[in-house]
């Protein structure tokens, strides 16, 4: 489905409980998708919520999950994470009072067992106090493990497999085997009758600490979301019949004037209709230099008013606002799965079968070929190989990294809308760009006036301002501009009259006067004499030579251009440092082009070339087996955006094009496609030293829980160990990808 299509459907976020587990992400996507009407269905475990988009019912989606054996309830508001918050505290502290009741009856077993404190089975009193500690640990494991448990059967009757399945299957094991060796210790094996119930109960300790640990580290990873959340105020100072109240934000409707008063937060998207202050936008932009506003200008729901006060308009509310989209964006994100993550999925939905094989398999080797007492060494080593394989570490290892590198890229001013943009960003060879308003500011202002002898170049900049007063051009309003800032005053002007493509002339104080290029003062008679050379050297630099003439001679030179933004230059050697073909496309003339190109350090240019087929010049980059990332203002320059591996839609204050490229950069900083494309590469380095990590300690661990070193070395893995290892794993791979915010 494509990122057009995903927008055209409903999209309902659930929080999913229960997941404990790569494979239960499996489940609940399967059992999501099967409810008609689904689109499309993106489990993340990292955060344990759902994406849906389609036009299911709600109610069926959350049936579904429930009878998949989870459970679910419907996100909503900008501040659902608050309730989500409260529940995970709820679960840290149960899966915690879990942990310690296990630890509370296996420690003393385990102490006890190394010790020899207690009768041996087959005896009258081992029987008695046998007979307590099973039906004791009996207790502890619907406890502390009876989640795992109503896990492994809901799996079962799904005819799937999940991390509860490995746990089910090792510690019942070792409940049953203990039980029966109390009544039939006689006919076990010599050296065999040993009872596990401190192995059961220890396991239980750790996989429910190892949990708890997981769950306090996964809080962090949402902490850029929750960061966007607080930025919007709780309530806001509404003018209404000519009195300010304060009201909830919920409460603010369309079209209302607000007041905001010194260091307050804006509640919603609006523009400022009296007043003038500093707003910081950081929350936009990651830049924490405060912008200037004054009446006419935008404000944003989230930013922050700096001294003064002023009184603005709403013009989006509730989900239309920009944080809105920012916080929807980021959290479509880190939901979203880049190709590594959908080849992991694959991987675990087969992982657990095959290991309960391997335990099979296993149990089998050491009971007909293993020393004596084979049983006893043939069901530690099954029940190690079923709980050390759990795979939590590897239904983490991509989702927890893309969490925290989407969440870290939007507090510098990144949007990052999928993740397969993440994984790819970092793989770019060429990136193309745009010219205006992606290398240049995209707002001509004037570069110089010139006047010729005899006359002023603030009386050059007034008659030209008056002649323009009347124009809707470009370079009309930036002339215009130029004489405000100067506090110059208009004249009065007569017999107002443009040409198209030319410029513009009327009288002014009886004075014939012409403003435009030289083709209109060529085709007025006009000598430019000295300005000519002028007028050559201009263009080459870039700039536009506008003419200005008086009673048919020359009188004045205004230069307008396009400057470069202030970054361009650093951000083309930095994105040169890190190895990519810089290319700019325009539809502007090759000498302003190659000028605008020759300031910012890009040698390779494309000049006179239209929006529609800078998609072509995208394709055919990619021809030459080339990994192009486009970079453009996100409306002009869709088609290319799209066609493009990444498409970096540059963006400015409210007017952002969220929806058109796979990357925003909100400010129009170029610097921003840099630091996305080193985000990318730190984030997929983590990724693969998680999943490293996984399959390593996977890989190499359940060979060493099954035995393979007990022939030359007499070594065993204890279950134990082996459980506080199987949750330690996943510990450790969340604090890996928790170094990602430092980025």
């Amino acid at each position: 489905m494509t990122i057009e299509d995903q927008d055209k459907t409903q999209t309902v976020r659930l929080s999913v409980l229960g997941m404990r587990c790569a494979g239960c992400v499996g489940e609940v996507e399967g059992a999501l998708r099967a409810v008609p009407g689904v689109a499309s269905a993106d489990v993340n475990f990292a955060d344990h919520t759902a994406i849906v988009r389609g036009g299911a019912d709600i109610e069926a989606l959350k049936t579904a999950v429930r009878e998949a054996g989870f459970d679910a309830a419907v996100m909503e508001g900008l501040d659902d994470l608050g309730g989500q918050d409260e529940q995970e505290e709820a679960r840290y502290l149960s899966l915690l009072n879990k942990a310690k009741v296990a630890a509370i009856l296996g420690v003393p077993l385990m102490l006890g067992a190394h010790f020899n404190w207690f009768p041996e089975l087959g005896t009258v009193a081992g029987a008695r106090f046998w007979g307590i500690v099973s039906a004791l640990t009996l207790g502890v494991m619907y406890y502390s493990g009876g989640h795992f448990y109503r896990g492994a059967i809901n799996s079962f009757k799904h005819r799937q497999a999940n991390m509860d399945t490995l746990i089910a299957l090792g510690t019942g094991a070792a409940w049953f085997f203990s039980t029966a060796a109390i009544d039939f210790a006689d006919i076990l094996p010599k050296g065999s009758n040993h009872a596990y119930f401190e192995a059961a109960a220890i396991i239980l300790a750790f996989i429910n600490l190892g949990s708890a640990l997981e769950m306090k580290a996964r809080g962090k990873t949402s902490s850029a979301i929750r960061q966007l959340i607080g930025l919007q105020p709780r309530t806001a100072r509404v003018v209404r019949e000519g009195l300010e109240i304060d009201v909830p934000i919920a409460d603010i409707g369309l079209g209302e004037t607000l007041r905001v008063r010194p260091g307050e937060k804006i509640a919603v998207d609006g523009v400022v209709m009296e007043g003038h202050s500093s707003i910081d936008e950081s929350m936009l932009t990651g830049e924490s230099i405060p912008v200037e506003k004054g009446a006419g200008a935008d404000v944003v729901a989230g930013t922050i008013n700096g001294n003064g006060s002023f009184l603005f308009q709403a013009t989006r509310i509730g989900r239309d606002t920009l944080l809105a989209h920012i916080i929807s964006s980021v959290r479509l994100a880190q939901a979203s799965k880049p190709a590594i993550s959908r080849l992991v999925d694959k991987v675990a939905g087969v992982f657990v079968p095959v290991v309960v094989g391997i335990a099979a398999f296993t149990f089998l080797v050491w009971w007909i070929f293993g020393p004596t007492p084979a049983l006893g060494y043939a069901f530690v080593t099954a029940m190690t190989v079923l709980v050390i394989a759990c795979p939590c570490a590897l239904g983490l290892a991509t989702p927890i990294s893309i969490m925290v590198a989407v969440g870290r890229a939007a507090q510098k001013g990144i949007l990052i809308r999928n993740g397969d943009a993440l994984q790819t960003a970092g793989k770019l060879t060429c990136v193309v760009l745009d010219k205006t308003g992606t290398v240049t500011k995209g707002k001509p202002s004037v570069a110089s006036v010139e006047a010729a002898d005899g006359f002023e170049v603030d009386g050059i900049l007034r008659l030209a301002a008056s002649l323009e007063t009347g124009s809707e051009h470009p370079l009309a309003s930036a002339i215009i501009a130029e004489a405000d800032q100067r506090g110059l005053e208009r004249l009065p002007v007569q017999a107002f009259q443009a040409v198209l493509g030319r410029g513009v002339q009327a009288t002014i104080e009886e004075h014939a006067v012409l403003l435009g290029n030289q083709a209109y003062m060529d085709e007025n008679g006009v000598d430019c004499g000295e300005l000519s050379e002028r007028i050559q050297a201009l263009a080459k630099q870039g700039q536009t030579p506008v003419l200005l003439a008086a009673d048919g001679k020359a009188i004045g030179l205004i230069s307008v251009a396009d400057p470069i933004k202030a970054d361009s230059a650093a951000a083309i050697a930095k994105l040169k440092e890190l190895g990519v073909r810089v290319l700019m496309v325009t539809g502007d003339n090759p000498v302003t082009a190659q000028a605008i190109a020759a300031q910012a350090g890009i040698t390779e240019v494309r000049a006179q070339v239209m929006p529609q087929d800078k998609a072509a010049v995208v394709k055919e980059l990619q021809g030459r087996g080339e990994v192009v990332g486009m970079v453009g203002d996100g409306i002009n320059d869709a088609p290319a955006l799209a066609q493009a591996d990444v498409g970096f839609a540059i963006g400015t204050g409210t007017d952002i094009a969220i929806e058109s490229g796979d990357v925003v950069i909100m400010r129009g900083s170029l610097l921003k496609v840099a630091d996305a494309m080193m985000l990318s590469r730190a984030t997929v380095l983590n990724i693969k030293q998680n999943l490293f990590g996984a399959f390593i300690y996977n890989t190499l661990a359940i060979p060493i829980a099954a035995g393979v070193l007990y022939p030359a070395f007499g070594l065993l893995l204890n279950p134990m160990i082996a459980g506080a290892a199987m949750a330690l794993s996943s510990v450790t791979v969340v604090t890996n990808a928790n170094r990602l915010r430092s980025q």
